[in-house]
């Protein structure tokens, strides 16, 4: 087993973090000073180590750029008021990241690995999380394969990364979304709730599509009917009907477990709100909305925590949300952001402190 002290750190000569402002960073563009690089060969993780941030030597056999055997995770670090770093709940990440790899044949990472390494990388570049409002340090740990030979078949090594990136206020202006008829993301027994690369390379073209017609993201439906309410891109949805607050269920394992999303139905069961998880149709919220029943639409991510759907549409018929007074979903924002920044009390205990 691989304790924390255990992993051995090689710092980099001059940080780069006096070169780089942290106020209003824009998403996922700089890196902090080190990263965490493990290595999975003959039946176990070995070499773990944190080392300066540089590029990655590859074969041009590289058996996750042939076959798909790649999978990551999106969690984020904050300051308190006292300079203090804690992660916010990194556990259930862990937990996620291990059901993605069993479901796409690869090796489950070990706690001390993912978890110690993780707080000792954090810890180590803790400078580099803003300690500004709505400021936050993206964290990106990733697993693919690393066979160097053709042939379609589970690899037999593997390398695992965790990658910081500081990041400013995710200022996401209300959104557009096209209800998706064309285009399947995922099927039951297949991989949607896995957070897999192969997912989103394969959105991507839906979206693009949904782009050129003046819309931000798509909302996907099933396979079969393409009635029923699956995700939104990067995001789970939720909609609020007759006050009581709806979103689809996991259960037949087409879309992702967010922990945004566990996090916002918890928060909405504190506010004393009924919230239901189950199967919706997109003839249901035509309905509410004809009479007047559907009052409020987003979706919840790791990036932009809650981000407001100012319209919605399906085939010809336009779906308008007044996004000023959407105000469960604003209040649910308001308080994630006050926990997460050490403003408000922590009853779930999801904190977890560096």
């Amino acid at each position: 087993m691989i304790a924390a002290t255990d992993i051995p750190v090689t710092k980099v000569e001059r940080t780069r973090l006096n070169d780089i402002p942290l106020k209003n960073i824009p998403f996922g563009k700089y890196f902090t000073d080190h990263m965490l690089e493990a290595e999975f060969a003959d039946g176990e993780w070995k070499s773990v180590s944190i080392k300066p941030y540089q590029p990655l030597q590859m074969d041009p056999s590289l058996a996750a750029l042939h076959y798909g055997q790649a999978i990551f995770e999106g969690i984020k670090a904050y300051k308190d008021s006292e300079g203090n770093a804690y992660i916010f709940r990194p556990y259930d990440n862990f937990k996620r990241f291990n059901r993605s790899a069993e479901r796409m044949n690869m090796p489950a990472v070990p706690e001390e690995i993912f978890m110690d390494g993780m707080r000792k990388l954090i810890e180590l570049d803790k400078n580099w999380i803003p300690q500004m409002a709505d400021h936050s340090l993206y964290i990106r740990p990733v697993m693919f394969s690393t066979d160097t030979m053709l042939g379609v078949r589970p690899s037999s090594t593997y390398k695992f990364l965790i990658i910081l990136s500081p990041t400013g206020p995710y200022f996401a202006a209300p959104m557009k979304i096209l209800v998706e008829e064309a285009y399947t993301r995922a099927a039951p027994g297949g991989v949607g709730f896995s957070k897999n690369a192969g997912n989103y390379g394969g959105s991507m073209l839906a979206v693009t599509e949904a782009q050129k017609q003046g819309y931000d993201q798509v909302l996907w439906t099933d396979a079969f009917e393409h009635k029923w309410l699956q995700e939104v891109g990067m995001m789970n949805v939720f909609f609020v009907i007759d006050g009581k607050v709806v979103t689809p269920s996991l259960e037949e394992g087409t879309i992702l477990a967010g922990v945004t999303r566990d996090s916002v139905i918890t928060v909405l069961k504190d506010m004393g709100l009924e919230v239901a998880e189950r199967r919706i149709n997109i003839d249901e919220l035509l309905e509410a909305y004809g009479k007047g029943k559907l009052q409020e639409a987003f979706g919840t991510g790791t990036a932009a925590v809650i981000a407001l759907i100012k319209e919605l549409r399906y085939k010809e018929f336009s779906m308008q949300f007044n996004t000023e007074e959407a105000g469960i979903a604003n209040e649910v924002k308001s308080r994630l952001s006050a926990i997460r920044g050490g403003m408000a009390p922590d009853p779930h205990q999801w904190m977890y402190k560096v």
